[in-house]
């Protein structure tokens, strides 16, 4: 397989991704091009598409003074094999000869492409000329002005930098262990946190030691966060709201728990299915709409996941902030403020409800919380710093949760509170 097909692969996956609004995992599964590719021409492709997604905004500013037309205007697939190229050559290390001229042979072998092999040659020549732009552009360039604006007025600049350089570090794989983390960390060769997860730096998830046994499961270190706070018992009844892909789920069950795991998506849930058979646990599983499922009786628990941006997982993600607008990331919060009514009304009095989300956006979290409790059906049950070991800095002044960025740290952005309704 030539170097030029696997540029071919990543420039067709960028543009699946930016022009067609997929996301990635989507796109290679959709691409016939990527699908052709195998071993490190498959990798060398993926890592390529991955890379220039991450820096985006970066490439795309440096990139348009380099250009004899705006980027906006060139044709789709040269945009996207300059997305690819500029990814390579200032970014991944990649010869610059190679990077140009392969992605060029790409040009010609992707029809809608080849009329711009001279355009596309030249626009790589220069940008192999200029240094990276991560020698000159803040942080905050690395996103769409909306998202920045919005993280910088939420957090101050320092943090929303720190948030925008997060997404530019290889995301570890984090673990959850059904019983035994401890002998988790040591079949696999991971390192056991504080919190119980499992981090390795990176692995196939299926070949690795223990998971055709079900001992453990993929989930982010943040994520778990959640469900600790229920403080899940034996035998307890647990509705999880929202629940696909389901690793809160697993994480109920394996404490105990009598789980009700509800979501209106069916085969997103097939997956969780999947999991509970392949770990040997149990929760009943429930096809609906949690906006108007009415349960046969009250939960004295609910853990709700709320539907959101996922502007928190642009480390694994980083496409999310490049196919949802201002706008979708606007019509969340009506959603969310609807799913937390609804799990409301199916808590016992004096039940306890976490809601949470994998954003750090403020109108999806601590917003739709203080709202809830502002119209007097619950009030914040303010989580210790006892209660998240290796979390304690990302406990919030009211006794939230917020897992933003910190050095050392390799988890997602998560925003959580623990809510009571009050005894009747």
């Amino acid at each position: 397989m030539s170097g030029a097909a696997a540029r071919l692969a990543a420039g067709r996956l960028l543009h699946l991704v930016l022009d067609k609004r997929r996301t990635l995992d989507e796109a290679m599964v959709a691409d016939d091009a990527f699908s052709a590719l195998e071993g490190s021409d498959r990798a060398f492709a993926r890592a390529i598409a991955s890379s220039a997604l991450r820096h985006l905004g970066w490439i795309d500013q440096a990139v348009a003074p380099l250009l004899s037309r705006p980027l906006a205007a060139t044709g789709a697939e040269i945009r996207a094999l300059i997305r690819a190229g500029a990814a390579q050559l200032w970014f991944m290390d990649v010869p610059p000869h190679a990077a140009v001229s392969e992605t060029v042979e790409a040009a010609r072998m992707w029809a809608p492409a080849r009329s711009g092999g001279s355009f596309l040659n030249a626009a790589l020549r220069r940008v192999s000329e200029r240094p990276s732009p991560a020698e000159t552009l803040s942080p905050l360039a690395l996103w769409p002005e909306w998202l920045a604006a919005a993280l910088e007025q939420a957090y101050g600049t320092q943090t929303a930098e720190a948030l925008a350089l997060a997404q530019l570090e290889e995301p570890r794989l984090h673990l959850s262990a059904k019983a035994d983390p401890a002998a988790v960390a040591a079949a696999t060769g991971g390192t056991l946190m504080a919190d119980g997860t499992v981090e390795l730096d990176s692995g196939v998830v299926e070949i690795l030691p223990g998971y055709s046994a079900g001992d453990w499961w993929v989930q982010d270190a943040a994520a778990r966060l959640p469900a600790r706070l229920l403080a899940p018992q034996a035998g307890e009844r647990i509705l999880d709201l929202c629940a696909a892909p389901g690793g809160k789920t697993l994480q109920l069950a394996a404490a105990g728990a009598t789980v009700t795991a509800l979501d209106r998506s069916r085969p997103r849930l097939e997956r969780l299915k999947e999991n509970l058979v392949r770990t040997g646990l149990h929760a009943d599983v429930i096809v609906a709409d949690g906006e108007a499922w009415a349960p046969p009786a009250l939960f004295p628990k609910i853990l709700l996941d709320a539907p959101c941006s996922a502007l928190g997982t642009l480390k694994r993600h980083p496409e999310g902030a490049w196919i949802k607008t201002q706008g979708d990331a606007a019509r969340f919060s009506g959603v969310q403020a609807r799913l937390l009514d609804a799990a409301t009304a199916m808590l016992s009095p004096g039940g306890t409800l976490v809601y949470c989300v994998c954003t750090p956006v403020p109108a999806e979290g601590v917003e739709i919380v203080e709202a809830a409790i502002a119209k007097g059906l619950l009030a914040r049950a303010p989580v210790t710093a006892d209660e998240i070991p290796g979390f304690e800095a990302a406990l919030t002044p009211a006794g939230d949760v917020l897992t933003l960025p910190r050095p050392g740290h390799h988890h997602d952005a998560f925003y959580m509170a623990r809510l009571t309704r009050p005894a009747a």
